[in-house]
Formats: structure tokens, C-alpha cells, sequence
């Protein structure tokens, strides 16, 4: 029996303006409605069922915990999810859920933003490794190389192993366009797919030879964790000292008894826009069109467009993403360099850099429509039986009016009904509520006004989704 580990951590800069740090790439909905952590863990599904108690576990960000359990739901996978109060890469990602299993349970670690279509002949190709895996070797798995990449790592094969697959002769970074030609040449590589299995004791070991003070820092803070129905959250200060490292510099680079495992499948890490572009069949030109695109006179252009129109008038191997506040235009030749863009807004302090205009929420969503001097104006969207936190404002009053669905106001001492065309007001400082009571989406158009808009300034008072701060540490904005 094997215990899936999706591993949720990760900014994806190099997919901005759609992969932003509050809503990273493995969260968005980007193939068929569905998104890259949904996909993953509905293709590791028929691994957990086979556990006594069907159940995967995912390792991410406690900011994205949300995130991580709609997935699970909407992918009808039961999950575990243990909360990293920082990101602190892989080995320490993967430490920590070998430390909540069994020595003995076999261990596949996949990341949530790979895009693998073939589910059974995945499927196959992990079963196949588990003689390996109970012998006590450290299986990765490899991709063979359909052109030579510059974007990937390589892992080039030895000797056949005793229970199947190769042993590992050596790893290659990421090479130039030269080497990777080389590497492909030789007929004997394999893309590094990022996808490891184990026995919890056997990581545990390599761990302990290794990288023991990461080892250590994961004990700790898993020791010394609490739990909340399906969220572990490991210990804040011991978690937060652990070193950051991947585990192919901590561990399997060093390790002895590694063997690779090759999948013949379809395979991507969607790790750019032209990966990306690739997922969306091509015209007689080359042109490829998600949403709401037209390429005229143009080759080879690519165009993500979920809302408003796009049109690529006589264009030549560009990438066009556009999103509602950031629109991206580049060359396809310089689609590694979009995580520059990211790092270049950062440094301006632009918010496009880390949030969407439209945010998620646990309850819904709210997208931030207009703005200006002393207004602000969302359409919020929320889900049915599901409820904004009792709060209040220092700084702002707000005007609410209910465009489909039925509204459930609390507004100070008060609680009333509102349905579609009605709208009430709420007070600068009142303690208020949202709540939808019915079956169907609720949804509303919200304006704000006062001397100041930001998220900062929401005091809450009672929350469904732990997200309390009490009235005496809140945030004050001057």
C-alpha cells in the first residue's frame, strides 16, 4: 500500500500574471475548469484507496489551507493537510509527513502543479517500483526527453537494479541548449520529474546521514504540533529555524541506493507559458486560443483570455495572457524570464506582483471592481449555506445591495433577510455579518467609503474558518 503526499508549497512566478503568490499556478483552474492540485490528487486517488483508511496527505502553506481542502473536495479525496508556517522547500516538506506515517508505509511524493494526463499508465509505472521501494531504495522517477530541454534536470541511467528500474550514474542540472543536445544524444537520460517514493523509515535514514539538523527542526516541530480536524500545524518556531533546501541537494543527490524508474506517459510541470500553450491544440498557424482570443494573420501566437477580447493582429510567436488588472506580452523565446517581471514589481511594491484583482476566500470570493479617493467597490460572491466572519471597521462604512440570491444580514443588534434589488447600509464601527442562507450563489455588489479601504482594517470577531483576531491586537490603520 502506498501513501500519496502531494507537495503544495511553491510561488509559480514564471506563469505571472495568472500564477500570483496569494493564488499560485497548482490553484488556479487551468486545464478544464479544474486546477493542477484537483488533477493530482484525483490521479493519486486510486493509490489512497487502497489504504485501510483512504486518505492522502498534502504539505503546504497555511496561508493556502483553504485552497488545499477545496481541492480534496472537489477531487473527492479525504486529505491530511500538514500547514508549513514557512516555506522551507522540499527535504523539510517531506520530513515532515514521513514523520506522521509509519516507518514501514511506502511513501510517493508528487508535487500538486504536474500536468499527467494517462492516469493508469501512471498508475502502472509506481506499482511497478514498489519491489525496489521495499528492498530500500530511494525511487525517483524520470521522463524521457522528447527535445532537449534547457528547463529540466537530468538523471542518467546505470546498470539495471535488482527489483527493476536503473541505478542513478548521475544527476545534470539544468543545461545549456548545447549540453541538453549532447544529453539527448547519448539515448540514455531522463528528465528529473520531481517524483519520489519511499519507505517513510528509508527517507527518514537518509535524512538522518544527510541532512540531520533538517531531520531535527521537523521532530521538533512536528513533536510539538497541534491539529484542527483535518489541518496539522507543526510548531511555528521550531519549523520556522529548519533550513531551506530541496531534498535533491539535501538527499538524493548524496545517497547511494537510488534508482530511477522511466514514464513513457504525457508529462508536463506546466513550468512556463509555453508549456502552458502547449496543453491547448494548435490551428494551421500555430496559434493557440484559451478563452476568449482571435489571432488574425498571426503564427504561432498564444492567448489566454478568460473574460474581455483579445485580438493578435499579424503576430509572431508572442505569448498574450491577460488578466483583469495585469495584461503580459511577451516572446516565446523569453518565457523562462517572466519570474524577472515578478521580482522587478516586487521591488516597486506593486501589488500585482503577489494578489489578483479577484480574491478567494473560504467562503467564496470578491473581486475588487473600482477604486479611488475614499470608495471602493467589489462584487462579492458567496457560496450557499457558507458565511462571512462577524466584524467590524475602524475606518469604513459600507453599502451593500443584493443582486441574486437571498442575503442574510446581521448589522449590530439586528438580523433580517435581504433578496435581489434590496439593498441596506453599514455603519463606520458596526459589528456586522454576511450570510448565505440558500442553496443557490449569493451575490452582491459591495461599496465602501472612508479614509481608509485596505483588508487591514477587518476586526473579526467570530469566524467559521479559525481566522478570529480579537478586538484588543487588532490591526489599526492610522
Amino acid at each position: 500500500m502506498i501513501q500519496p503526499v502531494i507537495l503544495c508549497g511553491g510561488s509559480g512566478t514564471r506563469l505571472w500574471p495568472l500564477s500570483r503568490k496569494s493564488l499560485p499556478k497548482q490553484f488556479v483552474p487551468l486545464v478544464g475548469g479544474r486546477s493542477l492540485l484537483q488533477l493530482t490528487l484525483e490521479r493519486l486517488k486510486p493509490l489512497a484507496a487502497a489504504l485501510p483508511t483512504p486518505r492522502a496527505i498534502c504539505v503546504g502553506s497555511e496561508e493556502h489551507r483553504f485552497f488545499i481542502r477545496e481541492a480534496a473536495d472537489d477531487a473527492g479525496t479525504p486529505a491530511t493537510i500538514i500547514l508549513e508556517p514557512a516555506g522551507r522547500n522540499t527535504a523539510a516538506a517531506m520530513a515532515l509527513a514521513a514523520l506522521q506515517v509509519a516507518p514501514q508505509q511506502l511513501m510517493l511524493f508528487a508535487p500538486a502543479d504536474h500536468h499527467i494526463p494517462d492516469v493508469d499508465a501512471f498508475v502502472r509505472m509506481v506499482r511497478s517500483a514498489v519491489p525496489a521501494t521495499e528492498a530500500g531504495a530511494l525511487v525517483i522517477f524520470g521522463v524521457r526527453p522528447s527535445f532537449p530541454s534547457t528547463a529540466y534536470g537530468y538523471v542518467e541511467q546505470g546498470a539495471a537494479a535488482p527489483f527493476g528500474g536503473s541505478v542513478v550514474k548521475r544527476f545534470v542540472e539544468k543545461p545549456n541548449a548545447e549540453q541538453a543536445q549532447e544529453l539527448l544524444l547519448t539515448g540514455n537520460v531522463l528528465w528529473n520529474a520531481g517524483i519520489f517514493m519511499c519507505s517513510a523509515a528509508t527517507l527518514l535514514q537518509a535524512m538522518e546521514s544527510h541532512a540531520p539538523d533538517i531531520l531535527a527542526a521537523c521532530r521538533s516541530a512536528m513533536a510539538n504540533s497541534s491539529r484542527d480536524g483535518d489541518f496539522v500545524r507543526p510548531d511555528v518556531a521550531a519549523f520556522s529555524a529548519c533550513r531551506s533546501e530541496s531534498i535533491d541537494y539535501a538527499v538524493i543527490e548524496k545517497h547511494e541506493n537510488v534508482v530511477v524508474f522511466p514514464f513513457d506517459g504525457s508529462w508536463s510541470d506546466v513550468g512556463s507559458w509555453n508549456a502552458v500553450a502547449d496543453l491547448t491544440a494548435p490551428d494551421e498557424a500555430g496559434n493557440r486560443i484559451s478563452g476568449n482570443g482571435s489571432a488574425l494573420a498571426a503564427e504561432n501566437t498564444y492567448i489566454h483570455a478568460p473574460t474581455r477580447r483579445v485580438v493578435a493582429l499579424g503576430t509572431k510567436d508572442l505569448l498574450i495572457v491577460d488578466t483583469p488588472d495585469a495584461l503580459l506580452v511577451a516572446a516565446r523565446s523569453a518565457a523562462e524570464q517572466v519570474k524577472s517581471v515578478v521580482a522587478a514589481l516586487e521591488a516597486e511594491d506593486r501589488p500585482e506582483a503577489v494578489m489578483h484583482r479577484k480574491v478567494a476566500r473560504p467562503w467564496g470570493w470578491y473581486d475588487s471592481m473600482e477604486a479611488g479617493d475614499r470608495f471602493q467597490v467589489k462584487h462579492i460572491h458567496v457560496k450557499p449555506g457558507a458565511s462571512l466572519s462577524l466584524q467590524m471597521h475602524h475606518h469604513r462604512a459600507e453599502h451593500w445591495v443584493v443582486v441574486r440570491g437571498t442575503a442574510e444580514v446581521t448589522c449590530g443588534s439586528e438580523t433580517f433577510l435581504l433578496s435581489e434589488n434590496q439593498s441596506t447600509y453599514i455603519p463606520l464601527g458596526e459589528v456586522h455579518r454576511l450570510r448565505n442562507p440558500g442553496k443557490t450563489d449569493l451575490e452582491m455588489i459591495e461599496v465602501q467609503s472612508g479614509s481608509y479601504l485596505a483588508e487591514d482594517d477587518v476586526v473579526r470577531l467570530d469566524d467559521s474558518y479559525g481566522r478570529v483576531v480579537p478586538l484588543d491586537s487588532a490591526k489599526k490603520a492610522a
